[in-house]
Parts: structure tokens; C-alpha cells; sequence
């Protein structure tokens, strides 16, 4: 019922906020100086913020990649931590100029909230966490047992669509903020803890024994992650979603970080487009035609930020998996430019 409530709520509000409120919004983020990035309060190698104040995760980097493209700054963000269950409100009121933050791509908030999703820029699966100690290795052991969740997730929703076609006997148990419902597995309230793969892995490094827990191998969803806007500002959309594109087009390419400027002078086609040697494709924007060399020269390629962020060197040492380019295999795929 709270999640009804909260849907109706969020219905409202898209009604009451008409698009064209918002039609300008790259005039308004260089008026500021600065992109507004709605992100996680906490969640490693996403978002997450460090105790000196620095921000770093796959999903900052794609702010201070949309801040590279305008600004050819890639400090020029400010990024606002957000619950799952106002990360929503903040954008459609305003608060927010684009929402980066672990969220899932589904039909009714792309139609029925007023969004624009602008990309995947993670492929994740829902799954479940468990104590070793309860010797489970597969979710289908699982009975009669207590879950802990994060309200206005889907999470919460595909975990009682799994118990019931199982026939799980189940209690969910819901918190607002991620960090409680961690909390409240680690002290032993819940006997599970579920959310995104990427997600369980980053909290079972936040238990108290993470060593302790595991990770069950089922994968219960399909969870597309990645960032929303306002409907009703085509540029603004154009512009985030063609961030994402440029640094999976820069990696198809062979374009990085470390040689993006020695490759200025290439007879490449595809990259003189890409760099903006060739044709103006930012202008087509409302940006520079440098705009995609920035990002990769300030931000990196797709490789760059996920193998600095998530990757097999990291502390979550998560594997390219469904997220290698297509190329390889993987699902990443973005249309040329040209």
C-alpha cells in the first residue's frame, strides 16, 4: 500500500510540474555553472562519498562526464545524495538537473512519471544475501524466512514476485534508506538481505564480518541501470544521453584516457567525428565540438570508469559480464556518430 501511495504521489507531482518548465535546462546549468547530480547517499563504486568530501563511482563519473561536455570541466558538479524514496520528487520538482543513481529503467516510470531514461550505464540483476552459517546455497532453499528491503525500490516488488511463484513463505521487512536495511540484516533482524548484484556486493563490504556472508548465484530480474530526466527537454536528454554513447563509442575505438590527445591527429574517420576534428556534432547539441574529446580526456572511456570504479582491481571486483561491449560479447552498445 506505501508503494501506491508513493506512486500517487509522484503522479501528482508530475502533473502539477508541466515540461516546458524545464525546456531549458542546459541554459540554466550554464547559468549556474555547474550540473545539479542526484545520486546514492552510499553505495560503493557507484556513488559514494569519501571522508575528505570526495565523490567517486561509475555514476559520478557519468555526471563529471556531462560536466566535461559543457564546461570542458569535469569539477563543475554538485551532487545531492538521494533515498530511493525521494530520488524521484528531486528531479521532477527541480531540485535535481539529471538523476544518476543506481535506478532501474521500468515501463511505468518511464510512462507514468514524467522521465526520460537517457541509457543503461550498468546492466545489473537483483539477488539475495545470505549468512554462511545457514548452509543455503541456492534462493530456492529459502523458506519461512524475514528479508530486509529498500523501500520505493523495485527490489522490494521483485522479491514478492520470486517468494509467491516459489512458494516461499516470506516477511518483508522495509527501510527507507539502504544503510538501515544493512543495518538491519548485519544485527540479525532479517535472515536476507536483497537488492541489485552490484549493490550486495558493495554492502556485504560494509558488514561487520563481510567474510561471513555470501551472495546466492540467482539472478530473480532484469535490472537496466541508468540515468533520468525531465520529459519535455530534448536537448538536455540529447546531451546525457550522448555522454553515456561517447565514452562507450570511445572504448569501441580504442580511445582512452591515457592517448585521447595523441589521437587528435588520427586519420581514423570515426575518430576525427568522435573527437571533433571532423563535422560538428556538438553544435548539433548546443555544446563545443570538443565536447566528447573532454570527456574521455577528463573523465576516461566506458573501460576507464568501470575498471577504476567496479572492476576486477577494485574491492568489489565485479567481472565485465553483461556489460562488455557488444563486440565482446556484452550487451554495451551505442549508435555512431555519425
Amino acid at each position: 500500500m506505501k508503494l501506491k501511495l508513493l506512486s500517487g504521489a509522484i503522479g501528482i507531482i508530475t502533473m502539477l510540474v508541466a515540461p516546458s518548465s524545464f525546456a531549458a535546462t542546459l541554459d540554466d546549468v550554464e547559468a549556474k555553472g555547474f550540473v545539479r547530480c542526484g545520486v546514492n547517499k552510499g553505495l560503493e563504486g557507484f556513488s559514494f562519498q569519501d571522508a575528505k568530501g570526495a565523490w567517486s563511482g561509475i555514476d559520478v563519473d557519468l555526471c563529471r562526464g556531462i560536466a566535461a561536455a559543457i564546461f570542458g570541466d569535469a569539477g563543475k558538479v554538485k551532487y545531492t545524495p538521494l533515498s530511493a524514496k525521494k530520488r524521484f520528487n528531486a528531479l521532477l520538482s527541480g531540485e535535481i538537473d539529471v538523476l544518476v543513481r543506481n535506478t532501474t529503467w521500468t515501463m511505468g516510470r518511464d510512462t507514468k512519471m514524467g522521465l526520460n531514461f537517457a541509457g543503461i550505464n550498468y546492466y545489473d540483476g537483483q539477488g539475495f544475501m545470505v549468512r554462511k552459517n545457514m548452509d543455503i546455497k541456492s534462493a530456492l532453499e529459502l523458506s519461512s524466512i524475514s528479508v530486509c528491503s529498500t523501500s520505493g525500490t523495485t527490489s522490494q516488488l521483485n522479491a514478492v514476485d520470486y517468494f509467491k511463484n516459489n512458494k516461499v513463505e516470506y516477511e518483508i521487512i522495509s527501510f527507507e534508506k539502504a544503510v538501515e536495511a544493512v543495518a538491519a540484516y548485519d544485527s540479525g533482524r532479517c535472515q536476507v538481505y536483497t537488492a541489485d548484484h552490484s549493490g550486495l556486493n558493495a554492502k556485504r563490504l560494509e558488514l561487520t564480518t563481510p567474510s561471513d556472508h555470501i551472495v546466492l548465484p540467482e539472478i530473480i530480474s532484469k535490472e537496466p541501470l541508468g540515468p533520468a530526466v525531465r520529459q519535455g527537454d530534448d536537448q538536455w536528454f540529447n546531451i546525457v544521453k550522448w555522454t553515456h554513447f561517447a565514452m562507450l563509442n570511445a572504448e569501441e575505438l580504442g580511445v582512452s584516457k591515457d592517448n585521447v590527445e595523441s589521437l587528435i591527429s588520427t586519420e581514423n574517420p570515426a575518430i576525427k567525428r568522435l573527437l571533433g576534428v571532423d563535422e560538428k556534432f556538438g553544435v548539433a547539441l548546443g555544446l563545443k565540438n570538443d565536447w566528447a574529446l573532454n570527456i574521455v580526456k577528463l573523465v576516461g572511456n566506458y573501460a576507464d570508469i568501470f575498471n577504476a570504479n567496479i572492476g576486477p582491481d577494485t574491492r568489489l571486483g565485479i567481472a565485465r559480464g553483461k556489460n562488455a561491449l557488444w563486440s565482446d560479447g556484452g550487451l554495451q552498445y551505442a549508435p555512431p556518430i555519425r
